[in-house]
């Protein structure tokens, strides 16, 4: 039995993948044979691991998990977060090494799971699909017996009708359906995740491995789950959890591009984003220009908090002071 996947292609839906589409060419024609890409690229392999791991209850900060990267210890962590954030990078470079592959089999899936749950399960074993009944909050996943069959079945699609439709809607589709089989005892959020990714890389979609898409999951983790819960209240009709995703990768194409700007300034030390920047660099972005006052009030920091994040910034020359020393506004600079 083929596996069929039902949605419809709404205006909204059409509109996103639309503006995906757009902001993916602009970053496609900006990276291309630059030298800081992998730079760029371990920052978002980074955020990957730390987003994705998060989602699943890892305590570890971004800058913790930066320090594991950089292979620096880690004095006040224990040995489980950091083991799973070491699988999760080990995870990401299976997925990045094994790119360019055009048919998919368990084999794969079963080996990238070993990869990011070794060590760290709490039932079942790496590696294997799961050979007991599990519940996930309210919802009851197929039974051990079918894991295999269905698993076939997604595998078929992923590897012929898959190809058909956008990446766009290819990858938030393997997504879903992965975690509805849920094929593993322990491990099914981040395998799922990393397959959707794969599924990014091998359709050309990210090039250069610089987006980092579980980071919009990660910032509204109850709504990640409810959009997930949504395609089962609606009898298995994806449109919205479609339309949920490709917000998701529009948005994260955005911050790509904001990552990307950073990358080209001409300062002598490049500046890599904290989270509260990219927050500062999208208000300016939505808002043209804002006074010093309105930044920290929404950001929610002090004046001085607000400074501390816009220095390097103006350093960088991504953004820049206009009007007089008392009414004097921020803006971001050839917006």
């Amino acid at each position: 039995m083929a596996y069929l996947p039902q949605f419809t292609i709404t205006p909204a839906l059409l509109a996103e993948v639309e503006q995906v589409a757009a902001l993916r060419e602009r970053i496609q024609s900006a990276v291309v044979d630059l030298a800081w890409v992998p730079a760029l690229q371990k920052d978002t392999r980074t955020r990957n691991v730390h987003a994705s791991t998060a989602i699943e209850g890892n305590p570890l900060t971004l800058e913790q998990v930066r320090a594991l990267e950089e292979g620096r210890e880690l004095s006040a962590s224990g040995a489980r977060p950091q083991r799973e954030v070491i699988n999760y990078f080990a995870g990401l470079r299976y997925v990045e090494k094994h790119a360019a592959r055009k048919t998919l089999r368990h084999a794969d899936i079963l080996e990238l799971h070993r990869i990011l749950a070794g060590a760290v399960m709490d039932q079942g074993e790496a590696g294997k699909y799961r050979m007991i009944a599990v519940r996930v909050g309210a919802y009851l996943p197929p039974p051990p017996d079918a894991v295999s069959g269905l698993m076939f079945e997604l595998l078929e699609w992923w590897n012929s009708a898959a190809t058909k439709l956008s990446p766009v809607l290819s990858s938030a589709i393997l997504h879903y359906r992965f975690e509805a089989i849920h094929p593993f005892a322990d491990g099914n959020g981040r395998t799922g995740r990393a397959l959707s990714l794969w599924e990014l890389y091998r359709r050309g979609f990210d090039t250069h491995h610089i987006f980092s898409v579980d980071e919009y999951y990660w910032e509204d983790r109850p709504k990640y789950y409810a959009a997930l819960q949504g395609v089962r209240e609606s009898g298995e009709d994806m449109t919205a959890w479609l339309e949920y995703c490709a917000a998701g990768l529009r948005q994260t194409l955005e911050r790509a591009w904001l990552r990307i700007q950073t990358f080209q300034t001409k300062s002598t030390e490049k500046l890599v984003l904290r989270p509260r920047q990219e927050q500062l660099l999208h208000l300016l972005r939505d808002h043209g220009s804002m006074a010093p006052g309105e930044i920290w009030a929404a950001l929610g920091v002090s004046r001085q908090g607000a400074m501390d994040l816009l220095h390097p910034l103006l350093d960088a020359g991504l953004v820049e002071k206009v009007g007089g020393k008392k009414t004097g506004r921020y803006a971001l600079r050839n917006a």
